[in-house]
């Protein structure tokens, strides 16, 4: 979800305001899933790189989520969402991880469609504490304990980059191997229900052999 600070900029507004309209986007392609009957959304929220931004910002974007997932938590219960937070919690604050307990528990029950949230995440953060528990008990493979592995989260069919970068910026790295790309020059606070589907009719005409013929 690239590119919140250059829409804000571009309005002559801090950053944090691209931010705040990023929630809505955010809330508008959830909505969308929902009525398509996509199973599984994810959201690369914050990355582990992103606690090197300044302080002031990064403070921000935790009051972001913790507002945010408090405010729309009755939704998800009306929408049938399931919210599942994958990433290293343990430099999370004790009160959004406790919002985080809350809403993943209130919403646990639903069956619809699974919103994943990733915060404090890199793709190697999530091989190498794979590689840990691999040893600690003596497994044989590194797949089985990464964080959605172990969440029962499958690999994405889909990454959407939005904002006209093109890279994987150490999203899900293990999990992406076979996964489509679509990149939007749209940044992420203008990435609505349009864009959403345009994205999803581009992946729809890929062709996905996984290194077979057909």
């Amino acid at each position: 979800m690239d590119g919140n600070g250059r829409w804000a900029k571009q309005r002559g507004k801090e950053r944090i305001f691209g931010h705040l309209e990023g929630v809505e986007s955010v809330r508008v392609i959830a909505h969308e899933c929902v009525e398509l009957g996509i199973k599984y959304i994810s959201a690369f929220a914050f990355s582990e790189e992103n606690w090197n931004r300044p302080a002031p910002e990064v403070e921000g974007l935790m009051k972001i989520f913790i507002e945010n997932l408090l405010r729309e938590e009755s939704t998800f219960m009306k929408d049938n969402v399931r919210v599942m937070v994958l990433g290293n919690r343990a430099r999370l604050g004790d009160e959004l991880n406790a919002v985080i307990d809350r809403v993943m528990e209130e919403t646990s029950v639903n069956t619809g469609c699974t919103m994943v949230l990733f915060i404090s995440y890199s793709g190697k953060w999530d091989i190498q504490q794979a590689a840990n528990r691999m040893a600690a008990e003596g497994g044989s493979s590194i797949e089985p304990y990464l964080v959605t592995r172990m969440a029962g989260i499958p690999d994405p069919d889909v990454i959407i980059r939005t904002s006209g970068e093109k890279r994987i910026s150490n999203y899900m790295l293990w999990q992406a191997a076979y996964s489509e790309f679509v990149f939007t020059d749209t940044l992420w606070p203008d990435f609505r229900k349009d864009e959403f589907h345009a994205a999803l009719e581009e992946y729809a005409s890929r062709d996905r052999r996984y290194g077979k013929v057909k």
